[in-house]
């Protein structure tokens, strides 16, 4: 099936086109607009087409892993159907069945065994490769994943099943586990109902079938087992998504599922159960799972599953796309890490930027300071960012440190008092900024210079004015030593503290009861005259300069 996927991008500029080895799960994260579910729609478009196409802006290329003669015909034999009465076939042709991507209806279709067979041989790019991978390619999107576990036939039970509700009827192992897998979610437990003669229904009932007769016969103690449970078609949107897809990656025959944003209708534990059942069901499976997710919890749980798996990061700014295979050890240091799972930190993974601050107080300014400069479409606003409170200055960098390591611009915020914090707390600022080793100590010596020139105007320079203090030469190289920490996304407050900013509003107070104070004094209705907006200086040019690292392409302070 497909070994490889290539796509035309990669983590940088000047590097190599991403070439993607598959393992049972890939999943692609980032912002919104930056080809998640395009990238899912042009694998789709590929296993129906003689070649890639010139429009694709995502995919570059699919290789395939060739299949041998036997591996072929086994495949070929599990979703083979009998000829139909009348039917006409030719000695080379076969009939197998398909589930339609369209209405996920069972579909039977005319191949040429012989020719498939020979093809898969020697993948290429040509038709009836292409039409041999289209045989086994299901993509599920917002709709049809609703309805993946409608009323369908029962066929033949003796022969090879035609859909997926008559290979659970007949695997009774199989749909106990999927019944587990319901339980523990839901609290019903899942069975298929017969006695529609000729058809199956999925029901959830309150209490588990005594044994097979009460759930698979006709007799009247299943009819009224089944009477008494609840069809799956009048259950929640959520229910019926969770269930159908996977009663589809457990019963059905698809070996490339593709799945665009498989969390919706889903709550976050639910997301993340989902994640890690389809984790465990492909574990040892040579189907391939391709998954386009804004969810951080659906991705915990296919991490928690232990299965092999890819993580791919895209992103599109300013006309420039990028893509990242993230080290899933990175991924795991933000799940397990107490602080970073606290501060919910891998929702990173799913905006263009990051901004950590100090405090909460100052998550919660600054994020109003930007969104009232988008709402005013104003330039030095900064769209699709995520502000986050690492409780502490010291806590900052460890934030800081594994977003930039999996390529996500993320800033610092602290008070100027960050240059008393000599040692370990500066250095860990120099190491999670990505500052090269040869410059800390170089860095550590400005530190101290500065902090004892600040020290001896005899004030407290974190709340009277911070650099404002000093004149001449001095203030200048403070100046300057700070604009250095900002080439690496490292904003130091120059004035001293969070509530140095918009001192003409005479907020009072510090921390919270100041935040309290100056967001009263900011206004909460935009027609009012005393809203305050955006203006030239201040806090707003500040976020403007945050902006300008995080969009500029050449910024120091990303590793490679």
């Amino acid at each position: 099936m497909i070994d490889k996927i290539k796509l035309k991008s990669s983590s940088s500029q000047g590097q190599p086109n991403l070439e993607i080895e598959l393992t049972p799960i890939t999943v692609f994260v980032g912002p919104n607009n930056s080809g998640k579910s395009r990238v899912l729609i042009e694998i789709e478009k590929f296993s129906r087409k003689t070649v890639g196409q010139a429009n694709d802006l995502i995919l570059q290329n699919i290789s395939f892993t060739p299949l041998t003669k036997d591996e072929i015909e086994s495949e070929l034999e599990k979703i083979k159907q009998k000829p139909n009465l009348n039917e006409a076939i030719s000695e080379d042709e076969i009939i197998i069945g398909k589930v339609s991507s369209q209405d996920n209806s069972a579909k039977r279709i005319k191949v040429k065994s012989a020719e498939i067979i020979r093809i898969a041989q020697n993948p290429v790019q040509n038709y009836w490769y292409s039409s041999f991978l289209d045989l086994y390619t299901l993509r599920l999107d917002g709709t049809n994943r609703l309805n993946l576990l409608t009323e369908q036939s029962a066929g033949d039970l003796q022969a090879t099943p035609t859909n997926h509700l008559s290979h659970l009827f007949i695997d009774n192992n199989l749909r106990k586990e999927l019944r587990r897998i319901v339980y523990e979610a839901f609290g019903k437990y899942y069975v298929i109902d017969p006695t529609n003669i000729g058809k199956l229904r999925v029901r959830l009932s309150d209490r588990e079938p005594l044994n097979e007769r009460e759930e698979k016969s006709w007799e009247n103690e299943a009819i009224e087992f089944h009477k008494k449970a609840l069809l799956i078609d009048e259950a929640s949107d959520g229910v019926k998504a969770f269930t159908g897809i996977l009663t589809t990656l457990l019963a059905g025959d698809p070996k490339i599922t593709l799945i665009d944003e498989p969390e919706a209708f889903l709550h976050p534990a639910l997301s993340n159960k989902l994640g890690k059942e389809i984790g465990k069901s492909l574990r040892n499976s040579n189907k391939r799972l391709l998954v386009a997710t804004h969810s951080s919890s659906f991705l915990m749980g296919c991490i928690q599953s232990s299965a092999p798996l890819n993580i791919i990061r895209l992103t599109y700014k300013n006309g420039f796309p990028t893509s990242r295979i993230l080290p899933k050890d990175k991924i795991l240091h933000l799940m397990r890490h107490p602080l970073l799972r606290s501060t919910g930190v891998l929702n990173g993974l799913f905006y263009e930027s990051v901004i950590v601050t100090e405090a909460d107080s100052d998550r919660a300014f600054y994020q109003e300071i930007n969104e009232r400069l988008l709402s005013q479409s104003d330039p030095r606003g900064i769209s699709n960012c995520l502000f986050i409170n690492a409780q502490n200055k010291q806590t900052v960098w460890q934030i800081v440190k594994p977003l930039r390591e999996l390529g996500i611009p993320a800033v610092g915020i602290i008070d100027i008092d960050v240059l008393k914090e000599g040692g370990q707390v500066f250095a860990k600022l120099l190491e999670g900024s990505f500052i090269p080793q040869l410059n800390h100590q170089p860095f550590q010596n400005q530190r101290r210079s500065l902090y004892e020139t600040l020290n001896a105007t005899g004030q407290n320079w974190k709340t009277q004015g911070g650099i404002d203090l000093l004149n001449g030469e001095d203030r200048e190289a403070c100046s300057n030593f700070l604009n250095q920490l900002v080439e690496y996304g490292v904003f130091v407050i120059q004035k001293g503290e969070l509530e140095s900013w918009l001192k003409s509003l005479n907020a009072s107070g510090h921390g919270s009861n100041w935040l309290i104070d100056i967001f009263s004094k900011m206004g909460d209705n935009p027609e009012s005259v005393n809203y305050i907006k955006p203006e030239p200086g201040d806090v707003w040019d500040y976020i403007g300069n945050v902006k300008n690292w995080i969009e500029n392409t050449n910024r120091k302070g990303i590793p490679q």
